[in-house]
């Protein structure tokens, strides 16, 4: 296999139901949405829009260490080209997660226990495929043909998910925290993007978002609530885990890198980075993306069941505050 390839060991049950009647009417409406709602990524988007490169792909804003000292130095054809390198490196890391996604999608088809849930996971299937499709080809066509590698952290995430055993678990760690993850950042991108190509493609990639997180809403309480103690403790640790790994790690060295920046100007940005994220005067990105992120997922685990004594505690641990709601967001 080459470098960009990998082989995950997994121990899969497959449970072949050969009931065909409507037993969950919530995931039967979700597969007719999905059926409904198709796009085609070759067709749908205007491939032949330019880019802005020196308006930027992404915010300015949006950039780890906007406004000090080591960016204010940058000429603005430099901070044009870190925009490209840094708007690529995220953008490639999304992509990782949607191929991920359609990889443990195509396994939760064969085991979900009900064809209802069967059958709108072959539709998520065809979505996240959609989804790789539409951002590896902005990338290659777009952006200079450069996708930076896979993150430490996301690695070890859809490592740990493709691998796995049991589908609740899967679908805690894909639908309700990777996909929460990747809706706040598609829909901050979504209203905040300066280029109008890549705005259109992350509002019709939101659009299959929200059934996907839906599903984890719909399918996954009655399975929390039958678990024994030892698979819920398994789930509440695999739960912190996951949102460790989403919060965290992710900083694009390599695009600063990319734009010639030194060892200790990185490491400046980085330590201002922290600065930002400990202080009150929060940055753009914190503001539109992390508030969003919090409230979604103390919300959903909420609604599944998931949310206790005992994660509560973890979140409060990771910084997230367990009170919080999309109502009160």
């Amino acid at each position: 296999m080459n470098a960009t390839a990998e082989r995950i060991s997994t121990n899969l049950e497959t449970v072949f139901q050969r009931s065909y009647a409507c037993d969950a009417p919530d995931l039967r409406r979700l597969y007719e949405n999905a059926k409904r709602d198709q796009w085609n990524a070759a067709r749908d988007i205007d491939w032949t829009a330019p880019v802005d490169y020196e308006a930027g792909i992404f915010a300015d804003e949006l950039i780890d260490g906007y406004g000090t000292e080591a960016l204010a130095r940058l000429a603005r054809k430099d901070l044009a080209r870190l925009n490209l390198e840094f708007s690529s490196w995220r953008l490639s890391q999304l992509l990782h997660g949607e191929e991920g996604a359609m990889l443990a999608c195509s396994q939760l088809v064969d085991m979900v226990p009900s064809n209802d849930a069967k059958f709108f996971q072959a539709t998520q299937v065809v979505d996240e495929a959609r989804h790789a499709e539409v951002l590896s080809r902005y990338l290659l066509e777009k952006c200079g043909g450069r996708i930076y590698p896979i993150t430490g952290n996301i690695k070890t995430l859809f490592d740990y998910i493709l691998g796995h055993g049991k589908w609740f678990v899967k679908t805690v760690g894909l639908q309700l925290l990777a996909e929460t993850f990747a809706v706040a950042l598609f829909r901050m991108l979504a209203e905040t993007a300066k280029d109008p190509l890549l705005r259109e493609i992350c509002k019709r990639i939101l659009a299959d978002e929200s059934r996907h997180m839906g599903f984890s809403v719909l399918s996954l309480p009655e399975a929390i609530a039958s678990l024994n103690a030892g698979d819920m403790r398994e789930l509440e640790e695999f739960t912190r885990e996951a949102i460790q790994l989403v919060l965290t790690g992710q900083f694009p060295a390599e695009a600063y890198e990319a734009v010639g920046m030194s060892a200790a100007e990185i490491a400046s940005v980085k330590r201002a980075r922290k600065e930002v994220a400990r202080g009150r005067d929060y940055a753009m990105f914190r503001k539109l993306f992390k508030r969003e992120m919090h409230t979604t997922v103390v919300t959903n685990l909420r609604k599944v069941g998931l949310l206790n004594e005992r994660t509560s505690a973890m979140l409060r641990e990771i910084g997230i505050d367990p009170s919080l709601s999309a109502q009160a967001a």
